[in-house]
């Protein structure tokens, strides 16, 4: 099996450098884009910057460009015939279950498991080394096209609460909710404004890393200044302890 599968790879790389050098001597009409005339003054030193207006992501400009980007590159990747064929196998090797190491937290065992294609890792819990393991949190049903994933995790000291954090379509910020490790049951405590922290208990509450609540578009906004915040379970995010 290990042989036919190099061999398989090997041979549909051979392949799509073939097509490589036989499509790399057509010409493509790649997307023309604008220029403006725009200056940056850095230190006395003025540079030119005629793409500045790219900056703009969310512009109408900017979205029609890569539409245009994108359309060329699709119409490319659709002439290679055996395109599919490689996507077929890529899939079928990627296709089995895997599992992540287990951790404990009192009688409880926690362990990630991938079905095979699934976006994300579902995490399950079963109670002892002999239980029947069931959904603890499945990510995948936080959104509609599983682009919501879990970052961090932390159990209480006592056992009793798990504290998680999840990121949006791949974004840094953070959101921390808390769900009671015995009923399964999530606890109104949601914390946001939260990016590249831990959870660490302690006692009745845990701290963690946020910033400033944001004014316009968090995603392009200048974050600075983090600060390390105390939350005690039941308390409201804004109540600074």
């Amino acid at each position: 099996m290990f042989i036919t599968t190099k061999f398989l790879i090997f041979f549909f790389i051979t392949l799509l450098l073939t097509f490589e050098t036989i499509f790399s001597q057509t010409k493509y009409d790649y997307p023309k884009p604008m220029k403006v005339e725009h200056t940056d003054n850095y230190f006395g030193n003025l540079v030119s910057d005629p793409y500045f207006w790219m900056e703009e992501m969310q512009s109408a400009d900017v979205k029609n460009w890569v539409n245009d980007e994108n359309q060329l590159t699709q119409d490319y990747l659709n002439t290679i015939p055996f395109r599919n064929k490689i996507k077929e196998r890529i899939t079928e090797l990627w296709n089995y279950p895997r599992y992540s190491a287990p951790f404990q937290a009192g009688e409880y065992y926690f362990f990630y498991k991938n079905d095979g294609l699934q976006n994300q890792s579902v995490l399950y819990r079963q109670k002892g080394l002999n239980g029947t393991p069931e959904v603890f949190l499945d990510p995948n049903k936080l959104s509609e096209n599983g682009t919501v994933a879990i970052g961090g995790t932390s159990v209480s000291w006592d056992n009793k609460y798990f504290a998680y954090s999840i990121n949006r379509a791949g974004s840094d910020w953070a959101e921390i909710f808390i769900i009671n490790i015995e009923t399964k049951e999530r606890l109104r405590d949601s914390l946001n404004w939260v990016k590249f922290s831990g959870i660490n208990w302690h006692n009745d509450g845990f701290y963690y890393n946020r910033y400033e609540e944001i004014e316009g578009d968090k995603l392009k906004t200048k974050n600075q200044s983090p600060k390390i915040y105390f939350h005690r379970m039941g308390s409201d995010q804004m109540k600074i302890i």
